[in-house]
């Protein structure tokens, strides 16, 4: 581990060491990408969350989705996104529309959980493409519980980064370390 990074990383290729080299042809249907060997094997994460990945009470994903509640135009298009999505993906866990900043959330919000693979390959692309104006902050719940790590070094953006307030994750993460110690 590199002293410049906050966090461990595995390597990616762990596990498949000792395999034969890939080859090196290229498709003949564009004549830039690589012919794969495994074609029709597909990975075990299209039906099971990496490993890592929670999927308990919070699903394996939280998707948080911003709107600036002094803008009468992005608080109505938040409401019927927040609508649409309800109606269009009734098996998702949606949370209300929170007028004000909640948590390390620093502008007004609602809350999307994800508990399933395919869930997420529908619902991504989909908010997308119809999250019009408004950024979504994707992050996974993962069995370690890093929940500043979840919010900062693996989440991913659509659209425009909004500030997070860290700081209240990490002194959440520091009261629970404090409390495991007490017992």
């Amino acid at each position: 581990m590199s002293d410049s990074f906050l966090y461990e990383y595995p390597s990616p290729l762990e596990g498949y060491e000792g395999l034969p080299p890939l080859p090196d042809a290229l498709n003949e249907e564009d004549g830039k990408s690589f012919k794969n060997s495994q074609t029709g094997v597909l990975s075990p994460s299209y039906e099971k969350f990496t490993s890592g990945v929670t999927n308990g009470r919070r699903g394996g994903f939280d998707v948080h989705i911003y709107y600036h509640y002094g803008s009468e135009f992005e608080k109505g298009f938040a409401r019927a996104l927040w609508e649409r999505i309800r109606r269009e993906f009734p098996e998702l866990r949606i949370y209300k529309l929170w007028d004000r900043p909640v948590g390390p959330h620093t502008m007004a919000m609602f809350e999307v959980n994800i508990f399933t693979p395919a869930q997420f390959g529908a619902f991504i692309p989909w908010l997308v493409i119809n999250r019009g104006p408004l950024s979504a902050l994707v992050h996974p719940n993962t069995d370690d519980g890093d929940h500043l790590r979840a919010h900062s070094q693996r989440a991913t953006w659509l659209g425009e980064r909004i500030p997070l307030d860290l700081r209240s994750l990490k002194e959440f993460e520091e009261k629970n370390r404090d409390q495991k110690a007490t017992k």
